[in-house]
């Protein structure tokens, strides 16, 4: 059984031996927080797309603004867990440890997309099958079962747990030096990719398994078998956070970009209240002449009711959360009447947004460009010795170790370059790559 005392620990990846216990002005889980807002991965986000292509004329969110709305809502969430379990353990001598739930989850939430590749969530599809049904199977004699896995499954979320603690070049032992607790907070999938199964996630590349068993140790987190954890319990937090947000948000930028019309958008979002409500919110909506305006009532209003909801889900679900034989996510345990109005929320994104031609279209592109710097820069690190290999290395951030010594640390340089590249730099450089776009002379 985990528990919250060891669950919350501000002791720093990479800077163990400067860990003490005063007390601060700012806590450590404050620092994680402002470190993050300041890092250049963080600030990249701005230019990578979250759905729907880079804004024109209308803005959309993109990974970024996305990130700042999760960690906004997951640290409502995590405060609101933290007043219902002070209320479960007043008394406890640790007790003052869960005021420090809200800054974990809204660190973690601030950083739980900054592994995801350009051009949405069809840039990890992109770069697995690269390796799957691409060029890169050319490449699957070079390494072991373990890292050739580790590309199959390529994962968002097991490239963020690298980005925060890989010692780059020039960078610091402990990565971004986040706090234990943050970290473990943003594995959603905390295994190995060997255990990926049909949907290809993981937490974790082999390269970080010994640094998430370290933090895994430190914070009581059981191993049920090589590879394979439980969660941190605030992952549940984190992720609830994420799936409101991305839900909601997604259907509030399909109504800006005309893809599903007003009345629709609002009859989703009426959806999570009881109708003896719907007279009260009809008036207020009746005051608002903005159709943007509108929405954004509702939607303020259905993000708070599932706020409270996971919230009171967690709290109730604690000590099988906390054993680590919760089923499901909090979303799926809601009650039926906002559960099903996700539902619904859930099934027009797939039907109307997820599949629209500005969507698909982002993805073809996507694809095409990704898929042509793998194969330039793979090449390039598989034969330096060329002369083009040469001249593209140098171009290289330092950061990136394409000389290393092995042919997985190689391959995993070029995943971390273009996974760290923004949309416009990724179409800027496959551009000049392919003799697109020339230097002024």
């Amino acid at each position: 059984m985990m528990n919250w005392n060891q669950l919350i620990c501000d002791k720093r990846l990479g800077m163990e031996e400067y860990h003490d216990e005063r007390h601060h002005t700012r806590s450590d889980f404050q620092r994680d927080y402002d470190r993050l807002i300041f890092s250049s991965p963080f600030r990249r986000l701005q230019n990578k797309t979250q759905v729907f292509p880079l804004p024109g004329s209308i803005f959309v969110h993109n990974r970024l603004t996305h990130s700042l709305e999760v960690s906004s809502v997951g640290r409502s969430m995590g405060n609101e867990v933290a007043i219902r379990l002070g209320e479960k353990y007043k008394g406890g001598e640790w007790i003052h440890k869960l005021d420090s739930l809200r800054d974990i989850v809204a660190a973690a939430c601030l950083c739980h997309d900054l592994g995801n590749p350009p051009f949405g969530h069809s840039g990890e599809k992109t770069i697995s099958t690269y390796f799957s049904e691409g060029r890169g199977q050319e490449l699957r004699e070079m390494v072991n079962e373990k890292q050739w896995a580790d590309f199959i499954n390529f994962e968002g979320n097991a490239n963020s747990f690298r980005l925060l603690t890989h010692q780059f070049r020039g960078r610091r032992d402990g990565g971004m030096a986040m706090t234990y607790s943050a970290l473990a907070s943003i594995v959603k999938y905390p295994y190995t990719s060997l255990h990926a199964g049909k949907k290809g996630k993981f937490g974790f590349f082999s390269s970080e398994e010994e640094i998430f068993r370290k933090v895994a140790n430190q914070l009581g987190i059981p191993e049920y078998e090589p590879g394979k954890f439980a969660r941190h319990p605030l992952v549940y937090i984190t992720e609830a956070a994420d799936d409101i947000c991305y839900q909601i948000m997604d259907l509030e930028d399909a109504h800006k970009l005309k893809i599903i019309g007003l009345q629709e958008v609002m009859d989703l979002l009426l959806g999570f209240f009881d109708p003896k409500d719907h007279p009260r919110m009809h008036r207020t909506l009746n005051k608002l002449d903005d159709p943007n305006e509108k929405i954004a009532y509702l939607r303020s209003n259905a993000i708070g009711a599932m706020v409270v909801e996971c919230a009171k889900v967690f709290a109730e679900a604690e000590e099988e959360i906390l054993a680590g034989e919760f089923k499901g996510s909090l979303i799926n345990n809601m009650n039926p009447l906002l559960s099903e109005a996700y539902a619904r929320c859930s099934a027009t994104a797939w039907k109307k947004i997820y599949c629209a031609p500005e969507v698909v279209d982002i993805e073809l592109a996507g694809n095409r460009i990704i898929t042509s710097l793998l194969d330039t820069l793979m090449d390039a690190v598989i034969h330096p010795e060329k002369n083009y290999s040469k001249l593209l290395l140098s171009i290289v951030p330092n950061q990136y170790d394409t000389l290393a010594a092995s042919p997985y640390e190689r391959i995993q340089s070029v995943l971390d370059h273009i996974s760290g590249m923004t949309d416009v730099y990724a179409l800027d450089l496959f551009r000049k790559l392919n003799g697109h776009s020339l230097p002024a002379v």
